[in-house]
């Protein structure tokens, strides 16, 4: 590999802040962070190990400026999901906040130059998947090094990857509640707004106005919700959803007229290729899927029949959604996509999948997540879960490889029995804290919803914020030893 220097920058010393003791752990953690990514050297191993796999003649003219933007992308990744603002509001931020030019390497000696809030969303695109579930493994195995620990975590004893403990959840799509009518708004919605965008190029079809088509279906929606409380409210909404599928027809109709104008007179267009294709995309993807859409809500609302979930659509946005049977008090069912966490003991997520396709049941992802756990740490010493991750070829499995069975069984017997275990009943104990770690996951860095769109954006998103969770642990882990090894200092 190719060794690669650059000149470090100066970078300019931060305020002193008296009071406010939020903002000063919440600095302190940030500047932790920041010292564990440069003191490891893995912030910089992976910015060369990128700049290395790129064309020669790019290197040698542009290394320095291409490792600033990408540690700048690193950098605004990681603290997008550290503070869970939007794009725009970490724009602003930036700007203004000392604290976070300091850690951007926004702050220059002739003035601050943050990044544009669409810079910062195509920042988080800019690393493979692959580099950034390494980075995330990478930083875990430093924290596993008794010498490195020693210096980043002010501690003696290195953190420890034996004990595994697992939960599944949902990660909720942004998508309104899947009524199958609503799909129709929605179509007419996207294929109006794409004429509209054509017609103000000079590219003109004949039709009414646009917006009335959008009025009127917003107009039948408004009667739909409305009649379900009145008398003959079946008749009615059978009527109502005539009257959409009528209009709605109307609506493909003018789409189809238009999509074709723009494919054959494009270049009398402002556009480029690619934004025409933006657009003729947007309409085919609503066309495509119009005809199952009306199916669905003509069974549901003429034939009254139900429809199986597999053939649903909940979104004609995202096409990698599916219903979750969850079975909880405050979501019986939930819309999105499954994702399967492993946690070590001191919190740090070691393990995880977002899954595409229907979630299988849970006890199918523990082989695959034992692998993946002992290529990269090693065997572990247990492996704790709910009932659901209960089967008999894992437990057949840990026996094999000598790894304690923390799983809750699902026979009560088998409960009791376990029980007796004292080590069991610590595992089971400690496996309460894995809810919350979900919680705090979902709630404090992903959001609820998820607002990525696209199921590798959602991912590629959920990846940068399990870094950035582990961060934050590390950073959290270090302050508070260092704090412990003071007081003992000055206790002695």
């Amino acid at each position: 590999m190719k060794t690669i220097a650059f000149q470090t920058e100066l970078r300019p010393e931060l305020p002193v802040v008296f009071g406010a003791k939020d903002y000063r752990e919440f600095r302190e953690t940030i500047e932790e962070v920041d010292h564990f990514l440069t003191a490891t050297g893995i912030e910089h191993r992976m910015l060369a190990a990128l700049l290395t796999s790129a064309d020669d003649a790019c290197l040698e003219n542009h290394h320095p400026t291409a490792y600033k933007r990408l540690r700048q992308a690193l950098r605004y990744s990681i603290l997008l999901a550290l503070t869970g603002l939007s794009h725009r509001a970490l724009s602003h931020r930036v700007a203004d906040s000392a604290l976070f030019q300091w850690f951007t390497h926004t702050s220059e000696v002739d003035g601050v130059r943050p990044s544009s809030k669409s810079s910062i969303e195509r920042f988080e695109k800019i690393f493979p998947a692959e580099e950034i579930s390494k980075l995330i493994h990478d930083c875990n195995m430093a924290a596993a090094v008794p010498d490195s620990t020693q210096e980043l975590l002010y501690s003696d004893t290195a953190l420890k990857f034996d004990e595994i403990f697992v939960d599944t959840t949902c990660v909720k799509s942004n998508i309104h509640f899947p009524v199958d009518w609503v799909l129709l708004r929605d179509a007419t919605r996207t294929l109006i707004k794409a004429i509209a965008l054509i017609r103000d190029q000079g590219l003109k079809h004949r039709m009414g106005d646009p917006k009335k088509f959008m009025r009127d279906m917003n107009k039948l929606c408004i009667e739909m919700t409305h009649v379900r409380k009145k008398k003959g409210a079946k008749k009615m909404r059978k009527a109502i959803f005539r009257r959409m599928k009528r209009l709605m027809k109307t609506v493909e109709s003018h789409a189809c007229n238009y999509f074709h104008l723009l494919e054959l007179r494009w270049a009398e267009t402002d556009w480029s290729k690619t934004q025409t294709y933006v657009i003729l995309n947007r309409i085919q993807n609503v066309l495509d899927q119009l005809p199952q859409a009306v199916h669905q809500a003509h069974e549901r609302l003429i034939g009254e029949r139900r429809v199986v979930n597999k053939n649903k659509i909940l979104s004609l946005y995202e096409p990698d959604v599916h219903v979750l049977l969850r079975g909880k008090a405050d979501a019986e069912v939930e819309f999105g996509n499954g994702f399967y966490l492993a946690e070590q003991a001191d919190g740090l997520i070691v393990d995880w999948q977002f899954i595409k396709e229907q979630p299988a049941s849970d006890n199918k992802l523990v082989t695959d997540s034992i692998k993946s756990l002992t290529k990269t740490y090693g065997t572990p010493k247990s492996y704790s879960g709910d009932r659901g991750f209960d089967a008999q070829d894992n437990r057949d499995a840990f026996a094999e490889k000598k790894i304690a069975n923390g799983i809750c069984p699902r026979s009560v017997v088998q409960l009791k029995e376990r029980l007796e275990d004292p080590y069991f009943r610590q595992l089971q104990t400690r496996r309460g804290s894995t809810e919350a770690r979900i919680s705090i996951f979902k709630n404090a860095y992903l959001g609820t919803p998820l607002r990525s769109k696209g199921f590798e954006n959602r991912k590629t998103r959920i990846e940068w914020c399990i870094l950035a969770h582990n961060l934050w642990k590390l950073a959290r882990i270090a302050v508070q030893n260092r704090e412990a090894a003071t007081e003992q200092k000055e206790a002695a």
